[in-house]
């Protein structure tokens, strides 16, 4: 029998939620060359598959509306991206203390967060796949990071993210979100400064 054969094994109700989670982390811990994403048309978001694994939605009519980003951060503050931020670009990173990307990238992330938020830039962390938090603040503490980061060790806010969007789907992961709250480009890798900056620099300039 073929290891891809699924068996047709009726799921508990009370497990459809964790099993929901664990598959949306799964999906995670794959590299960008398994997102499978090109342009889209009709209903869906119509965006650029850029080179090195960035995509961007130039039109800004065809841009989706970002998710419910709101929870807990690593030091257990109330935060919502939407009415904290209004009206700021947001940069949104997912990562882990244990992810070797997310090391190298970080003090790419810290540097310009520092450097653009003056220009209306706000950058939020969400942290993964971290049961325990402890890991996570050392990580912060030690790359002096000045921003927040929700706690969702179990994915929950990954999973709000609309299907067929330019959604996180790699650890790390960088959504761009604009100042009317939608995502307008998206990262499925670590990010080095340049690009960072490339990204930022032209929902910087729009009005």
């Amino acid at each position: 029998m073929s290891a891809c054969r699924a068996f047709r094994r009726p799921v508990p109700r009370r497990r459809t939620t964790l099993l929901a989670a664990t598959t949306a982390l799964a999906a995670l811990s794959l590299t960008a060359c398994g997102s499978g994403d090109g342009p889209k048309s009709g209903g869906q978001t119509q965006f650029v598959q850029g080179t090195g694994g960035v995509s961007v939605v130039n039109d800004k009519n065809s841009r989706q509306q970002a998710p419910d980003l709101s929870g807990k951060t690593l030091d257990g503050k109330a935060l919502d991206v939407a009415k904290d931020y209004k009206g700021k670009i947001v940069v949104f990173n997912v990562w882990g203390s244990w992810c070797s990307p997310c090391r190298a990238e970080a003090k790419n992330l810290v540097t310009v967060a520092n450097a653009y938020k003056d220009k209306g830039v706000q950058f939020v962390g969400l942290n993964t796949r971290d049961p325990d938090p402890a890991p996570a603040i050392k990580f912060e503490k030690e790359f002096e990071v000045p921003y927040p980061s929700l706690h969702d060790s179990g994915g929950r806010v990954l999973l709000r993210f609309p299907k067929g969007s330019l959604n996180p789907q790699a650890i790390p992961s960088t959504v761009f979100i604009d100042r009317e709250g939608r995502i307008a480009a998206r990262a499925i890798k670590a990010l080095s400064e340049e690009e960072l900056r490339k990204t930022l620099d032209p929902l910087v300039a729009e009005k």
